[in-house]
């Protein structure tokens, strides 16, 4: 009876245990990071460095746009407007997943009705974790402030 009573104790403690370190393996599913400006994107080195020059896509000033980091493992999407209440991204929502249309919606900072902001045009960029159910290896649509955003395959 009470080495069944210890087994038990033992499982769920196992069990916990589990659960805390399964959590702790996966990315958070809120923003990264922030901060003014744009990304920089690392390449990786080819043969033809001026091809590469070439290929180099660089976003239009004004426009929103996103990108794939690293490996795909996150994604920045950077915003324009006023430096003292910038489009930042506070958190995402799938819309659809990996296979089904690998889309995310991006929530934003809601500033109050009377704040007063600059009339500056300045990029900011949000850094987001690639959730679970997302692929860098399908097209990506990212959603944010009724602007649509397709990201090619990493």
């Amino acid at each position: 009876m009470a080495s069944t009573s210890i087994r038990r104790a033992v499982l769920a403690s196992v069990a916990l245990a589990s659960v805390f370190v399964l959590a702790a393996c996966a990315p958070p599913k809120s923003v990264a990071e922030t901060f003014p400006g744009e990304p920089v994107i690392e390449h990786a080195v080819e043969e033809d460095e001026e091809a590469a020059e070439e290929s180099e896509e660089h976003a239009v000033e004004g426009e929103t746009s996103a990108v794939w980091l690293g490996q795909g493992g996150q994604f920045a999407v950077t915003t324009w407007g006023s430096s003292t209440c910038p489009v930042v991204g506070t958190d995402l929502r799938v819309l659809e997943p990996a296979g089904q249309g690998n889309a995310v919606e991006i929530i934003t900072k809601q500033y109050p009705d009377d704040q007063v902001c600059t009339m500056d045009l300045v990029p900011y960029t949000s850094v987001f974790w690639t959730p679970m159910n997302i692929a860098p290896t399908e097209v990506f649509t990212v959603h944010i402030d009724g602007t649509e955003i397709e990201v090619p395959v990493k």
